[in-house]
């Protein structure tokens, strides 16, 4: 198993353009540094599930029943428009503000957490990705998904936790203007919506 090369290609892929960064830079301008981290710990503790799916097996039931595909999607789709809709309407909330009490910290790693298991996009990378960097004639290939799964979510987090502490850097000044706060909302809002619409093309080539 090539560790090294897993993670280099692990940590290359968390920090291209996704969903997940876009999600964790925008948490961060918008609430601070600590909610973009709680956000990404969220995000990292979704991936426990997809870990322990492709390693059990699970996934390819999940991969080749297009039912379940289905409902799995559009479930996902629907929570990521509901949050487009929340967001647009607490546009002119003080989300500084909020971020500080314990309860919206909560809302917020659980909102990380199903936002990861609710996008099938995730199960279809695990699926792809993770296989490239296991040896199929050892017989204890479940063992080694499920070490590949927690170094990817080790990563994941690391890369997520310094993103988030770069964007409240350089956005905290800006967040202190009423119009940037704004229109970070609607940006927050667009990405949520835009993911999840996304969400509902995603398909499976059989």
């Amino acid at each position: 198993m090539n560790i090294i090369g897993f993670l280099s290609a692990s940590i290359l892929l968390t920090l291209m353009p996704g969903p997940d960064i876009l999600f964790v830079i925008t948490q961060s301008i918008l609430r601070g540094k600590k909610a973009g981290i709680i956000f990404a710990t969220g995000l990292c503790t979704g991936l426990i599930v997809h870990t322990a799916a492709v390693s059990l097996g699970l996934s390819l039931l999940l991969y080749q029943s297009p039912i379940a595909f289905i409902i799995l999607k559009f479930m996902g789709a629907a929570y990521l428009i509901y949050l487009s809709v929340q967001s647009f309407l607490h546009r002119n909330s003080d989300t500084l503000a909020m971020s500080r009490h314990q309860q919206a910290e909560q809302k917020l790693y659980k909102k990380g957490i199903l936002m990861n298991i609710l996008n099938p996009k995730v199960l279809l990378f695990f699926i792809a990705f993770f296989p490239q960097f296991v040896n199929p004639t050892k017989t204890n290939v479940s063992g080694e998904l499920l070490l590949l799964g927690v170094l990817f979510m080790l990563q994941a987090w690391f890369v997520f936790s310094f993103v988030a502490i770069l964007s409240d850097r350089l956005s905290r000044r800006l967040m202190q203007q009423k119009h940037f706060s704004l229109a970070m909302h609607y940006i927050e809002s667009l990405v949520y919506l835009t993911i999840g619409i996304s969400l509902i093309f995603v398909g499976i080539s059989y």
